[in-house]
C-alpha cells in the first residue's frame, strides 16, 4: 500500500482484526523470517526499549508499528525471558492513547524501583501544523505487567534544544536518579546528550549537555546509554551526520561507543582520557543499541538490526527488521568485548566437527553440504592463511555470503554481501573490512538465522552484524583458497527455534 501521513497515523482502533491477522500470516510464511531472534509478528520493528531485569525475569520492549513495514504510529511490544535467549511475547504494552503521546510512544528505558518497573519514554505529539512536541513521560508497571501512565510530563523540551529531543535512559547512580537524552542543540544544530538529575523521579534538574568529546557529533544524537562495564563508564550512542573524518564508518548512521576512566554526573563530565570513539558493530545493520547493568553488575546489550531511512527486501512482505541476540559486555585493553550469552549454547543440536579433508588437495573444501537456514559455526583459521569462507552458497558458489580473510602480514577480514541474493542499500557499499593483527590465528563464531548473520571475531573483540536475503534453495558452507590447502578446525551446529 502507499503510506500516506493519514494511514501512518491512523489510530489502532481503526484497523480491523482481519487485516492484522493477514499481515501476521504473511510474515510467518516469509522465507526470510527469523526463528531464534526477536522479530515482528507483523509490520515494523525498530528500537529496543526498556531492557531490564524485574520480578525474576528479563524484560525487553521494542518499537512496533504492527500494520506494515512503515514508520507509523509507534507502540511498545513487550517480551520476557528467563535466560536472555528464549523470549515470550506478551503483546502491546505502551500504546499511543493519550494527548501526550498521540503520535507515538517513542523510545525509552526501564528501571526497577521497589516492587514496580519504572518506564520512561518519549511521547511524540504533532500539532495541527505538524510541528513536533516531544514529552518525556513516565509509567509504572506492576508485577502483573499492568502499566499505569503518569498524567503529566516529567521533562519538557528545554529552550536550548530543537524538537529533536528524545530517547531517555533513566538510571540510578549513588543517591540520585539521572536521565540522559538524545538532543539537537538549537543554536548550532549539532548532536548533543542532555543530562537531568532527580531525587524522586518527579522534579528534574537540567544539568546541561554531557561533556564527553571535543569533536562535533553531527546534527543529532539518538539512543544514548551510559553503563558500567568492569567498573568503567561506557557511553553508547548513535550520532547522525557524523563526519567520517571524526570516526570512519560506512553505514548511513553509525552506532558508537566510548570507554571512560570516570564520569562526574553532577558536573556533566564523562572523562575519556586517551580513549577514542569506536564503532560498536563493524557490520552493516546495527543501530539503537540498548544496554543496562543487571542486578549483579554485569552489562548486557541488545540492538536493532535495521537502519533508519533504509529499505529492506521484506518491506514488500509488510514486515521489517529484528533484534540482535543479547550480548554480554566486558573490557579488554580499553576496548569493548561482546560475547553471546551462555544460554545461546542451549539452542545447539548435535555438533559436527570440521577439519581439512586429507584426501582433498583442491582449492575448494566443502565444510557443510547442506547448512539449512539457522546454525552456528565456530571456525579457527591458522596464521598465514588466505581464502574465502562462503556461507549460504549455492551449488557453484556463484551466490554466497563471502568472508574473505588473510591471517598473514596483511591480516584482515572482509565481509561481502554483493553476491548474497537480493541487493539493497548498495549506495553504502556491499563490503565491510576489519584490519586484524598480522600473523595471528583468526577465530570466528558465526550465527545465521535465515536472513540475519552475526559474526563474532576473536572472542568478541569485533562483531559484524548484517541482513542478507539469499535465494530460496539448498545452501552449502565452503572454503576456497588460492593455495591448495588451508589449516582450520571448527564445529557446526544446527540451532533450534526459540
Amino acid at each position: 500500500m502507499e503510506w500516506t501521513r493519514e494511514s501512518r497515523y491512523r489510530p489502532y482502533a481503526q484497523w480491523d482484526a482481519k487485516t492484522l491477522l493477514e499481515l501476521q500470516a504473511k510474515a510467518a510464511k516469509s522465507p526470510y523470517q527469523l526463528k531464534y531472534h526477536i522479530r515482528p509478528s507483523s509490520g515494523l520493528l525498530n528500537d529496543p526499549n526498556g531492557f531490564s531485569y524485574f520480578n525474576g525475569k528479563w524484560h525487553v520492549f521494542y518499537q512496533s508499528f504492527p500494520f506494515g513495514a512503515a514508520h507509523g504510529l509507534k507502540s511498545w511490544m513487550h517480551l520476557i525471558s528467563e535466560d536472555l535467549v528464549h523470549w515470550q511475547e506478551l503483546g502491546l504494552a505502551l500504546t499511543p492513547d493519550t494527548p501526550l503521546d498521540s503520535h507515538g510512544a517513542y523510545s525509552g528505558s526501564a528501571l526497577p524501583i521497589g516492587d514496580k518497573l519504572f518506564l520512561m519514554y518519549t511521547g511524540n505529539v504533532r500539532d495541527k501544523d505538524w510541528i513536533r512536541h516531544p514529552y518525556q513521560l513516565g509509567a509504572w508497571m506492576d508485577k502483573n505487567d499492568q502499566i499505569e501512565k503518569l498524567p503529566e510530563p516529567l521533562i519538557t523540551q528545554p529552550e536550548h534544544t530543537t524538537d529533536h529531543f528524545r530517547d531517555p535512559q533513566v538510571f540510578q547512580h549513588n543517591d540520585h536518579y539521572y536521565v540522559i537524552l538524545g538532543a539537537q542543540d538549537k543554536a548550532t544544530k549539532t548532536g548533543k546528550i542532555s543530562l537531568f538529575r532527580s531525587k524522586d523521579l518527579k522534579e528534574f534538574t537540567d544539568l546541561g549537555y554531557l561533556d564527553f568529546t571535543q569533536a562535533e557529533m553531527g546534527y543529532m544524537i539518538e539512543c544514548p546509554n551510559l553503563i558500567f562495564v568492569d567498573e568503567k563508564p561506557v557511553l553508547i550512542f548513535c550520532p547522525q551526520g557524523l563526519a567520517k573524518e571524526t570516526v570512519a564508518y560506512d553505514n548511513i548512521y553509525p552506532n558508537m561507543y566510548l570507554v571512560g576512566s570516570d564520569v562526574v554526573l553532577d558536573e556533566a563530565r564523562f572523562v575519556a582520557g586517551e580513549n577514542t570513539i569506536q564503532n560498536l558493530d563493524d557490520g552493516f545493520d546495527v543501530y539503537a543499541t540498548q544496554a543496562f547493568n543487571a542486578p549483579d553488575g554485569k552489562a548486557y546489550a541488545i540492538s536493532w538490526v535495521g537502519l533508519p531511512d533504509i529499505s529492506y527486501p521484506t518491506d514488500q512482505e509488510e514486515w521489517a527488521n529484528c533484534l540482535s541476540q543479547v550480548k554480554e559486555l566486558s573490557l579488554k585493553d580499553g576496548k569493548l568485548i561482546q560475547r553471546p550469552v551462555k544460554a545461546m549454547a542451549d539452542l545447539r543440536e548435535a555438533g559436527q566437527l570440521i577439519s581439512p579433508d586429507p584426501k582433498n588437495n583442491l582449492a575448494k573444501q566443502q565444510l557443510v553440504a547442506e547448512s539449512g537456514e539457522q546454525y552456528e559455526l565456530k571456525l579457527t583459521l591458522d596464521p598465514d592463511q588466505k581464502g574465502t569462507l562462503h556461507l549460504a552458497g549455492n551449488a557453484d558458489l556463484s551466490q554466497s555470503l563471502d568472508l574473505e580473510f588473510s591471517t598473514g602480514a596483511d591480516a584482515h577480514l572482509t565481509v561481502s554481501r554483493a553476491n548474497a541474493g537480493a541487493q539493497f542499500a548498495t549506495e553504502f557499499k556491499t563490503t565491510r573490512t576489519l584490519e586484524l593483527l598480522a600473523d595471528q590465528k583468526l577465530e570466528l563464531d558465526i550465527f545465521v538465522d535465515h536472513s540475519l548473520c552475526e559474526i563474532f571475531v576473536n572472542g568478541g573483540e569485533h562483531v559484524m552484524t548484517l541482513r542478507f536475503f539469499a535465494d530460496v534453495g539448498p545452501k552449502q558452507i565452503a572454503l576456497t583458497a588460492a593455495q591448495a590447502k588451508l589449516n582450520y578446525r571448527g564445529t557446526f551446529w544446527k540451532l533450534k527455534n526459540i
